[in-house]
């Protein structure tokens, strides 16, 4: 299924490697403009080298997410030279520590919590009348499967992407009636250096690389897809819907 994003501004998150780095690409190849953000800004370059050679084109912006007033200025600036947004890629997050509950630093917590959770919120606070311009809006919630397994000592990560699903649904619920549509995206297990540095003894190679993830996530940013509120398996290729415990 070829699909075409033609004169579409896509905004991607954590784009500097792995899922995110993959999905930007797939992005600008079916010829949207990427705004990628990371820290890292090797990283964020060697993307724009291989945008460039794809033949899309790409706005970098290196900065730390957990910074609330430079996710400000992003949406501020993403207005005055484009005027609205058409895809948001909330792909960025961090691990924390694997360990006991109660055995977490503050620090650790509160930074997990800041980066996965915190941050955004403040980018969709940012980002949504952007998004509410374009005529079909596509926003993607990077989430896992630790959100609902709840595995020992997955405690933070596991809080802050079942608190990051409570988002993405109680967004889509709120644009109901517009054209933006909202759903998060379980990756699954895939050969990034999270996975190696939650699951060091586990063979990579057993896994799914990023690329083959984000050719999966591309056609949820496309006009045509029309589902909202949901959550996409990527392993399944499926939306699944949410239900109340039982």
């Amino acid at each position: 299924m070829d699909i075409n994003l033609k004169d579409r501004i896509a905004l991607v998150t954590g784009a500097s490697r792995g899922i995110g780095y993959f999905t930007a690409l797939e992005l600008a190849k079916a010829g949207a403009h990427v705004i990628a953000c990371a820290r890292t800004v090797g990283g964020l370059e060697d993307l724009d080298d291989a945008i460039q050679a794809a033949g899309g084109s790409a706005t970098l912006v290196p900065f730390d997410l957990t910074d609330m007033t430079a996710i400000d200025r992003l949406g501020a600036s993403i207005h005055e030279r484009w005027g609205k947004l058409d895809i948001l890629v909330a792909n960025a997050g961090i691990l924390g520590v694997i360990s006991p509950i109660g055995h977490i630093e503050a620090k650790v917590f509160e930074k997990v919590m800041l980066t996965n959770v915190t941050a955004t919120w403040r980018l969709i606070r940012s980002v949504e009348p952007l998004l509410l311009k374009s005529d079909a809006g596509r926003a993607l919630i990077l989430s896992s499967g630790a959100a609902h397994k709840c595995r020992p000592f997955w405690g933070a990560y596991s809080a802050s992407k079942a608190a990051v699903e409570a988002l993405a649904r109680t967004w889509a619920a709120e644009q109901q009636r517009k054209p933006l549509r909202v759903n998060a995206i379980d990756p699954g297990a895939t050969r990034t250096a999270m996975r190696a540095q939650a699951m060091p003894g586990e063979d990579p190679t057993t896994l799914p690389q990023p690329s083959e993830v984000a050719k999966a996530i591309l056609p949820l940013a496309s006009p045509e897809m029309q589902e909202t509120g949901r959550l996409f398996i990527v392993r399944d290729n499926k939306f699944v819907d949410y239900r109340m415990p039982e």
